[in-house]
């Protein structure tokens, strides 16, 4: 086929000498990268995830996305989902529209992995990446928050309506709400192993969400507090998600932008999945000799703006947690690893109480190990926890 094109481009050319190129589907680089933007339905959203696919497209048009194919399986409507390629054309990005799923429940492991195998069949390329559009509520089950949804009087801060609004990993509701351990085993099953997963969502750089990827994922970016409605800047980050990603000029590209935005609070951090398991081996140590106190909660660097805390600062709980200098001295070497490069504002804003608040603490990930929240309750059966822990029988810690 691309024999062809240039054959009809070289024929033509010979009667259109005054052409514009631009009237003519310029030879763009070989394709060696898929890039899948995923929104799952959120009633809520919606508008910003269209604003987020025209920044996308800017860029398209500005040729910051060479040798990148984007694919965007967008819920447009609890009942449906588009699956469509943007493309470069005669300056203009366009859309390829592929399939349209007469639903929007991507919540299960046989769902997502179809659609990941869509993709690759339509899209192959040797690399991928994964965007996700959406609320985010870190490595809560979907069942914390469902089950006791009649119960509770807090209001999550995904349907806060007062105040700036920022964005559960899915809907606003459980139906479209997904669990971070279904996506990694839809993504194993579908062997689609992704460079990076970007989390345009709250809460999701923890180290509990990372731990449950980092066999699917070399690379997670995400942000450990809310992000603003606005999502991702994908214009001006755009030329660094592609070819070979830079992270460095990824986190300070996104501070800049959020330093000057109407709300001037940003916080992310790119985690390096294969350091995980060295990070847990330590971890472990630690925890096999020391207790935390839960009387030093109150001095632990908070994330989010819950009452009780369900995300607090990982590196801070570490430090108050291990005596052992060290330990901590290990700790430290392999969290540099772990996590190369994170940055934020000096304050970060939480819709749960329309607040600012101080970031004393920054080590890039979160943990929910000391909260006393009764939404964190299932911690003890997370990946991370059963990794830095000595588990018996019934799954409790041995002290």
């Amino acid at each position: 086929m691309r024999k062809i094109v240039l054959f009809l481009a070289a024929i033509t050319s010979l009667f259109l000498t005054s052409c514009n190129k631009e009237d003519w589907l310029e030879e763009l680089p070989p394709n060696d990268h898929t890039m899948i933007v995923f929104m799952p339905w959120s009633s809520n959203l919606q508008s910003t995830f269209v604003e987020n696919i025209k920044d996308l497209e800017r860029a398209v048009e500005n040729y910051q996305l060479k040798s990148c194919r984007i694919v965007v399986a967008m819920s447009t409507s609890p009942t449906e989902t588009e699956l469509f390629e943007m493309s470069y054309y005669r300056g203009q990005a366009i859309r390829d529209k592929l399939i349209t799923y007469p639903h929007a429940d991507f919540t299960s492991e046989a769902a997502i992995t179809t659609l990941l195998n869509d993709i690759r069949n339509i899209v192959p390329a040797p690399r991928y990446s994964l965007i996700i559009g959406s609320h985010g509520l870190g490595w809560l089950p979907v069942s914390a928050t469902a089950n006791s949804r009649s119960a509770r009087r807090s209001v999550m801060h995904y349907e806060q309506t007062e105040g700036p609004q920022t964005r559960w990993f899915g809907g606003m509701t459980p139906e479209y709400q997904i669990d971070v351990t279904t996506l990694a085993k839809a993504i194993a099953d579908a062997s689609m192993h992704m460079e990076y997963i970007l989390f345009d969502d709250c809460y999701m750089s923890s180290v509990e969400v990372a731990y449950d990827l980092k066999d699917v994922t070399d690379y997670l970016i995400a942000c450990p507090t809310e992000i603003m409605k606005y999502g991702f800047p994908y214009y001006q980050c755009a030329p660094y998600l592609t070819g070979t990603v830079n992270y460095a000029e990824l986190c300070n590209t996104f501070l800049s932008f959020y330093s000057s935005y109407t709300v001037p609070c940003g916080t992310i951090a790119i985690t390096d999945c294969r350091e995980l398991d060295g990070l847990a081996a330590i971890v472990r140590d630690i925890n096999k000799s020391f207790t935390f106190d839960k009387n030093m909660i109150a001095a632990l660097q908070t994330m989010d703006g819950y009452t009780p805390t369900m995300f607090f600062d990982f590196g801070d709980y570490i430090s108050r947690l291990c005596e052992d200098q060290t330990l901590m001295e290990q700790f430290n070497r392999q969290m540099e690893k772990a996590v190369p490069y994170k940055t934020h504002t000096p304050m970060y804003y939480s819709a749960v109480d329309n607040s600012y608040r101080t970031i004393t603490a920054y080590s890039g990930l979160t943990t929910s190990e000391p909260s006393l929240s009764r939404f964190t309750a299932d911690h003890p059966q997370t990946a991370w926890y059963q990794a830095t822990h000595q588990i018996n029988n019934n799954h409790e810690k041995t002290e």
